[in-house]
């Protein structure tokens, strides 16, 4: 129960001796909470005479709004790009274990695919408030197809699309129904993307520029048209120079329609970008920095082969390639300094597999395989950040950027009642979602 009829009536929780964030400050003050929503308690004093029916003691820990991860491919072994009977299932089991990661809103993310996948998933993702089963899910982002194949990174190259000859239609040929969309990833510099951006914001779809060969000007254009976020800043894009410096110019552009703000996607998991990286970006534009996981299906399990949409990626360590092929004789000199490919697949041996084997796998990073709250503790540690900014940028930030601010990502009264509990170490001890507790640390409270 969010307010509402009856909220009134309902319980009041205060959580005592914390630290919450609040207004970009941790405050030495109690939260309350009342039928799911975060609750003035001046208001409860002085208008209703009322005071808290329970009190939970938090110990001296931080009280910050729950993590929103706006680009997510899956994890635990499932993979939200594939088109099974059963999407659903697979979303509800990943909504329920990313909440030990303190995430309590996330965008299921699909990448590259054909038509008919789209069409079949789409439909069985819709959104849906968060609890005790799980995360909420704000909306499908959608990561191509149109992109740039110069660009693409992991997304096969294959089932890349265009809209150049009928535009948005070509958009909707694709997708069929946007019903379920909250964000579509493109590249700026194909034809007639201002028309279809302008299409996808009028339908409240936040477009996000990313996989792009686009330069300075491009993204501009872009912006001007509706764009409002960029897709893992530096990676799939052009790098830096200092005579055009593409899509990364955006954090510091004065061409930006006047009041526009600019939002970018960082994934800082130790391997996607490098801390100096991490540093200049949230120097150069600290309230547009959005911490984003990128996890794909492998996320929380362990080295081996895992699916990415329609094509396969190998973990190595804390790393995520794009899988080479299975082969059934040793490498050659020149191949010496490949990877070992993994004794087996999630499911068990590659059905091909013979012995010797080894893959030839690739360097290309394919998504991330650290959980948000990890996320939070590397940015921290990479920019020198306070603690209030790492924890605004998994929370607050993703929340502006889809036009959430006013009910999650923050503590103010009235927004929901979406927290996590930490340690000064920023380790999740509970996680509440609508005021309710859904996940709890062993030897953890309140």
């Amino acid at each position: 129960m969010r307010g509402g009829q009856g909220a009134a009536r309902a319980p009041v929780l205060q959580f005592t001796n914390c630290r919450i964030l609040r207004g970009g400050a941790l405050l030495r003050e109690d939260l309350w909470v009342r039928g799911g929503r975060i609750l003035d308690p001046e208001k409860l004093f002085f208008e209703e005479r009322r005071v808290a029916d329970e009190q939970r003691d938090c110990g001296g820990r931080i009280l910050a709004p729950g993590f929103i991860d706006v680009q997510i491919n899956g994890g635990f072994g499932v993979d939200f790009s594939q088109a099974t009977e059963d999407v659903g299932s697979g979303v509800s089991l990943v909504a329920r274990r990313i909440l030990s990661h303190g995430v309590t809103s996330f965008c299921p993310t699909l990448v590259t695919s054909p038509p008919e996948v789209y069409h079949k998933v789409l439909p069985q993702i819709p959104v849906k408030s968060g609890g005790p089963h799980g995360a909420g899910v704000l909306g499908v982002h959608l990561e191509g197809p149109f992109i740039s194949r110069e660009k693409r990174g992991a997304h096969p190259e294959a089932h890349l699309r265009s809209f150049e000859a009928d535009g948005f239609h070509d958009v909707l040929a694709t997708y069929g129904s946007l019903d379920n969309v909250r964000i579509v990833t493109l590249a700026p510099e194909l034809g007639r993307s201002r028309e279809v951006i302008q299409a996808l914001t009028a339908r409240g779809i936040c477009v996000s520029l990313g996989h792009s060969v686009a330069n300075l000007r491009a993204a501009e254009e872009a912006v001007r048209s509706g764009a409002t976020f960029i897709t893992h800043l530096f990676n799939a894009m052009l790098p830096f120079h200092h005579r055009d410096p593409g899509i990364v110019g955006l954090l510091t552009s004065d061409q930006l329609p006047p009041g526009r703000s600019i939002f970018y996607g960082m994934i800082a998991d130790g391997t996607h970008t490098n801390p100096a990286a991490l540093r200049v970006a949230h120097r150069a534009h600290p309230q547009g920095l959005v911490l984003v996981t990128d996890a794909v299906p492998a996320l929380g399990l362990g080295n081996g082969r895992h699916t990415l949409g329609q094509q396969e990626v190998e973990v190595d360590g804390l790393t995520a390639y794009v899988a080479g092929e299975w082969v059934t004789e040793a490498p050659g000199p020149s191949q010496a300094g490949s990877r070992p490919a993994p004794a087996s697949t999630p499911g068990g041996p590659h059905p091909s597999r013979t012995w010797p084997f080894c893959s030839q796998g690739t360097t290309t990073l394919s998504g991330s395989i650290a959980p948000m709250d990890a996320c939070v503790r590397h940015f921290l540690q990479a920019t020198g950040c306070g603690v209030e900014s790492a924890l605004e940028a998994a929370s607050l930030h993703p929340a502006q950027l889809l036009g959430l601010e006013k009910s999650k990502g923050s503590l103010d009264f009235g927004a929901d009642a979406d927290f996590v509990v930490l340690d000064d170490t920023l380790h999740v001890q509970a996680t509440y979602i609508a005021g309710e507790l859904v996940w709890q640390a062993e030897e953890a409270g309140p």
